[in-house]
C-alpha cells in the first residue's frame, strides 16, 4: 500500500510540476508577444532601409526615420494598381498563408506555393523630399527553401539598385553568399528590363560580361540557389508581378 501510495505521490508532484511550467511558459510567450512583434517590424523596417541604401542615414532611429522618409502603399497585383491597406493585413507572408487574401500560381516556377493578392510596395524619398528609390517584395525557393529579399529600382522602373535577402535557409559560404557586400554590390545599375518591356535581368554563370547591363555573376558553387534567385526574378518581374507596375510607373502619374 505504502508503495503504490509513494508512486501516486511522485505522479501528482510531477504533474504539478509540469503544470506550473508550462503555465510560465505560456505567460512568458503571451509577455514576449508585442516585444517580438515590434522586433519582427522593425526587422522588416531595417532590410527595407538597407535596400534603399539609406539604412546608414537612420543612425539607430530605424522607426522614426522610416515613418519620415517610407511611404507604404498597397498594390493590388491583378489590376496593377494602387488600394487602401486590406483590413487586418499584417505581413506580406501571413496575407500569402490566408486563402482568402492569396491564390495558387497558374505556373508556379519560382515555387512560391501561394502568392498574395495584395502586396506592400515602399517608396523612399532623397534628402530633399524628392522619390528616389522603390522597394518591392520577392520571394521564391533557393536549395533549401524559401529566399525572401527586397528589390530597390529607380524611379525610372528599370535600373536595379540593390536586391537584399532577408531570409533564407541556404548552405553557409555557398547560397548564403547572397548576403555577401560584394555580390550584393553587383546589382547596382543593372537593367531589368529590355527595350521592348520584356525582363532581361540574368544571372551568368561564369561570370558577366564586362559592359553586360542585364549580367549578373552566378553565386560561385551554388548554382541551385542561382536558378533561384533568376526564378524569383523571372516570376516577380513577369506578368504575375510588376512587370504592368514598372511600365505604367503609376508613381509619376
Amino acid at each position: 500500500m505504502a508503495a503504490k501510495e509513494s508512486i501516486g505521490k511522485t505522479v501528482g508532484v510531477v504533474v504539478a510540476v509540469c503544470l506550473v511550467c508550462s503555465i510560465i511558459v505560456s505567460g512568458s510567450a503571451i509577455g514576449l508577444r508585442d516585444k517580438q512583434q515590434e522586433n519582427a517590424r522593425l526587422d522588416v523596417r531595417t532590410n527595407i532601409l538597407d535596400a534603399a541604401g539609406v539604412l546608414s542615414k537612420a543612425e539607430g532611429q530605424i522607426s522614426t526615420y522610416f515613418d519620415d522618409n517610407i511611404e507604404t502603399k498597397y498594390l493590388e497585383l491583378k489590376t496593377g494598381q494602387f488600394v487602401d491597406m486590406p483590413v487586418g493585413y499584417t505581413t506580406i507572408e501571413a496575407a500569402a498563408r490566408d486563402p482568402e487574401t492569396s491564390h495558387k500560381p497558374e505556373d508556379d516556377f519560382a515555387k512560391l506555393l501561394r502568392q498574395p493578392n495584395v502586396v506592400p510596395v515602399y517608396f523612399a524619398k532623397d534628402d530633399n523630399g524628392n522619390l528616389d528609390t522603390i522597394v518591392v517584395p520577392v520571394y521564391g525557393a533557393g536549395l533549401w527553401g524559401i529566399m525572401r529579399a527586397f528589390l530597390a529600382v529607380d524611379v525610372d522602373g528599370v535600373t536595379t539598385k540593390n536586391l537584399v535577402y532577408y531570409e533564407h535557409s541556404e548552405t553557409p559560404g555557398l547560397g548564403a553568399e547572397v548576403l555577401n557586400p560584394k555580390w550584393k554590390a553587383l546589382w547596382d545599375g543593372k537593367k531589368l528590363y529590355d527595350e521592348n518591356g520584356n525582363t532581361a535581368i540574368k544571372i551568368v554563370k561564369g561570370g558577366a560580361q564586362p559592359g553586360d547591363v542585364f549580367g549578373v555573376d552566378a553565386l560561385s558553387g551554388a548554382t541551385l540557389t542561382s536558378n533561384g534567385v533568376q526564378s524569383t526574378l523571372d516570376y516577380w518581374l513577369g506578368n504575375n508581378g510588376y512587370q504592368a507596375f514598372f511600365a505604367n510607373k503609376p508613381w509619376k502619374s
